[in-house]
């Protein structure tokens, strides 16, 4: 799965659609799975996670807005809605039971693409963790406060967005240059004393660190789980 963005559901009763969309996003670096009815698609999703999926509306059987309808909030996964062109009244609907986007057909698979991302990219900032629990610790980004035993420590934006990256790779080498990047700072000793005052704030001893540890000749790792 590493090479793949994303694990992608195609349910279309068109056998020739679900072909061309599978081949388009397989040469995008995403993996497929096709359904062609809505009750083909309950049965993958039954024992998949996937990322997101496509579905038409208009298909035999069972529709995409019923489909829509009976799974959205217990399978939690973003939906684009395939259309008939000018059909308003179903994109309405759809989106009101809860789909998050829609396309008329027929489309360009590069707007389908376009879609695809925007949904990961939202996916993936709500995904982001902004407060952690471990040891005696609290780190809050959202009130950009740590408490350690009690006692509240202030976050700067810098420190926040270090933080940020670390707490949602866990155990994640970063060099000093990748953490530059992220605070555009060049300047080695000063990402040093940043990781020094943050130190302050979450250990207990930060002459010698228990979670924010250096990794010697590469950088910093966070070590929360």
């Amino acid at each position: 799965m590493e090479k793949f963005k994303a694990h992608i559901l195609i349910v279309d009763d068109d056998d020739r659609i679900r072909e061309l969309v599978k081949q388009y996003l397989n040469e995008n670096d995403y993996l497929v799975t096709t359904a062609n009815s809505a009750e083909d698609a309950k049965e993958k999703v039954n024992i998949i996670k996937f990322d997101i999926i496509i579905l038409d509306i208009m298909m035999p059987g069972q529709s995409g807005l019923d489909f829509t309808n009976e799974n959205k909030k217990k399978i939690n996964t973003p939906i684009i809605l395939l259309t008939a062109k000018g059909e308003s009244s179903d994109r309405i609907e759809g989106l009101e039971i809860g789909a998050d986007d829609y396309l008329a057909k027929p489309f360009e698979p590069k707007e389908l693409v376009l879609r695809i991302k925007n949904i990961l990219d939202k996916t993936k900032v709500k995904s982001q963790k902004r407060v952690v629990n471990f040891s005696n610790i609290n780190i809050d980004l959202n009130k950009s406060l740590i408490i350690k035993n009690n006692r509240e420590f202030k976050i700067n934006n810098t420190e926040k967005i270090i933080l940020e990256k670390m707490i949602n790779s866990p155990g994640e080498t970063f060099t000093r240059e990748e953490i530059g990047k992220l605070i555009n700072l060049d300047k080695e000793r000063s990402i040093d004393v940043i990781i020094t005052r943050l130190r302050k704030k979450i250990e207990v001893d930060p002459k010698n660190p228990k979670f924010l540890q250096t990794i010697r000749g590469t950088g910093y790792v966070l070590w929360i789980e």
